[in-house]
């Protein structure tokens, strides 16, 4: 059993006086006197045991339990249950050595039994319990080891990425104005409206909502719902995965809002004639000009 150190000795002692509890100290100078007067009253193991001797063993072990009775019923209040029990256990096992030694020296042969002694109990007054701890290094206890996270750093893991975007997106531009002719039309004349009098390729699909309903809902209202929409999809469909299975909700709602501009566009492009008329290419020609 490792050894306690002295300080914890004198606190747990300091403690026991202030509580009004038998101090560790006492108990082992009082013990030797009680077992003292308990042997006076029993034979020698040497001497056969006489009428007389065995009457006075009984008077004096009756006597005995009787104070400890007494002794029990006042110090009920006081003392702590688990020091009781610890009492009454170290009696027994005293008891169940001197009765082991008695048939021993009737028969004649002796016979060593070792008193049989429980192990200290850890727990203290009021069942407190003291431990022992040891200063060690923060880096035999600590881990080090760096956690998988799904972040990086903006620069230059991000940074790096939309500079190639923008560099690739931006030689593309040039390339395709310089191969794509699209010349400036004449300057415009209040007394000669072009017919039909279309809005850029890109504007086109509002242009032919405004021929379907009324200007209020097809500027404002189902452009408003189609923004709206596109705002909160992130936070309805949070899933970080890339599949497209685990993304069902943001694919449908992306492709529904693609389909519906590409197609008011492809309408207003080729299939609106003069007078914004619904024509057919094939039939009367195409109307439209980048």
């Amino acid at each position: 059993m490792a050894e306690i150190p002295e300080h914890l000795l004198k606190r747990s002692a300091e403690r026991r006086k202030a509580l009004g509890l038998p101090v560790p100290d006492d108990d082992a100078e009082d013990a030797p006197a009680a077992e003292g007067g308990g042997s006076g009253g029993e034979a020698p193991p040497d001497v056969p045991p006489t009428g007389g001797g065995g009457t006075g063993g009984s008077d004096g072990g009756d006597g005995g339990a009787g104070s400890d009775g007494a002794a029990d019923d006042d110090g009920a209040s006081k003392i702590p249950a688990h020091l009781l029990e610890r009492s009454r256990r170290r009696k027994a096992a005293l008891a169940g050595g001197d009765e082991g030694a008695a048939p021993a020296a009737g028969g004649g042969t002796a016979t060593a039994t070792a008193p049989t002694i429980t192990a200290p109990s850890g727990t203290g007054p009021s069942g407190h319990t003291q431990r022992l701890l040891t200063v060690v290094k923060a880096g035999s206890i600590q881990q080090t080891r760096a956690d998988a996270v799904d972040k990086v750093h903006t620069w230059p893991h991000l940074l790096v990425i939309e500079f190639a975007a923008t560099l690739i997106v931006t030689a593309y531009v040039t390339i395709f104005s310089a191969l794509v002719r699209a010349p400036l039309l004449t300057l415009a004349d209040t007394n000669r409206t072009p017919n039909p009098s279309k809005a850029p390729w890109y504007f086109l699909g509002l242009q032919e909502l405004l021929t379907m309903f009324h200007p209020m809902v097809a500027g404002v209202t189902i452009p408003g719902i189609g923004l709206a929409l596109l705002i909160v999809a992130p936070y309805v469909d949070n899933n970080p995965s890339t599949k497209p299975e685990d993304r069902k909700f943001a694919i449908a709602t992306f492709t529904l809002f693609l389909m519906m501009w590409a197609v008011l566009v492809i309408i207003g492009s080729f299939f609106r004639g003069p007078g914004f008329n619904f024509t057919f290419p094939w039939n009367d020609g195409i109307y439209f000009e980048l």
